[in-house]
């Protein structure tokens, strides 16, 4: 592997590039529509030059990372023209390498190393990738080169197939994109008893730390608490009548999750099926 190029370097690819460079791959490319993103990205790698087209850095990469919005990453594919024998991957988690068939046709090698993690500065980027599991979808030779990627980011792999893409990625939306919505609506009920959404996610982060602490030392179903997994049917009568009173456009969403909460508290085997069957009647109504 002789030279490693990015097109696109916002979060996700100043956070491979960045790490990469730093593990002694040779990443030597950038290119991005906003010049001052390419630069930032060039004054952080050593010898590092920015191209002013894909196509500018295409010609000149073995290896080419296209670390675009997931919607543009096969606009790229199409209108570079690829010389055979390159290796283009990209690091969405929703598409396949089906995106990248321009590439593929003109004789490149194509593959897909998704980061599981979360992207939300550049510097929270660069702190977040190394240690991450990656999915990989990819042929030999590329899969070998993934893998040493990985590695080297002090990371795992696990494979993945095309058609597992869309509901992976669902899976990790739900994980981490719709636990911050969660957390947002919980903070935002404060405003109820005069206390501010900053004041009520400081409370929280204990309990946040707590409960992903739970999940990875004692796992599913016994990380489980709460009146759901006790059987408190009383006390999520109180929940669903403040709410209904006070935020009643959030009580099908908390009917929802606590239906869905029921299943792990038997599988815990703290929620007896009499008091199971109590709530699912509350919830469902």
């Amino acid at each position: 592997m002789e030279k490693i190029g990015f097109i696109g370097v916002g979060k996700v690819g100043t956070a491979f590039g960045v790490r990469l460079a730093e593990q002694g791959f040779p990443v030597v490319g950038a290119m991005d529509i906003l010049p001052e993103e390419a630069s930032r990205f060039s004054n952080s790698i050593p010898k590092c030059r920015v191209y002013d087209t894909a196509q500018e850095l295409a010609d000149e990469m073995d290896f080419v990372f296209i670390t675009t919005p997931d919607d543009v990453i096969g606009q790229v594919a199409s209108e570079v023209n690829w010389q055979p024998g390159r290796t283009v991957i990209h690091c969405s988690g929703a598409n396949s390498t089906a995106v990248l068939r321009p590439a593929k046709q003109a004789g490149c090698h194509v593959g897909c190393m998704h980061p599981c993690n979360t992207f939300a500065s550049i510097q929270q980027s660069l702190e977040n990738l190394p240690g991450s599991t990656f999915t990989l979808e990819a042929e030999e030779p590329v899969l070998g080169d993934l893998k040493g990627f990985a590695q080297s980011l002090n990371g795992r792999w696990m494979p993945l197939q095309e058609k597992d893409k869309p509901l992976y990625h669902a899976s990790v939306c739900i994980a981490c994109n719709y636990m911050y919505t969660i957390i947002s609506m919980a903070t935002d009920l404060w405003k109820h008893f005069d206390l501010s959404q900053a004041d009520a996610t400081t409370a929280f982060m204990p309990i946040l730390s707590g409960t992903l602490n739970n999940i990875e030392n004692v796992g599913f179903p016994g990380c489980l608490t709460g009146p759901i997994a006790r059987g408190d049917v009383g006390t999520i009568q109180k929940h669903l009548a403040a709410l209904e009173q006070h935020e009643p456009s959030m009580v099908p969403l908390y009917k929802a999750l606590g239906l869905e909460t029921i299943p792990i508290g038997i599988a815990k085997g703290t929620l007896s099926q009499e008091k199971a069957e109590e709530l699912r009647k509350l919830l469902s109504a």
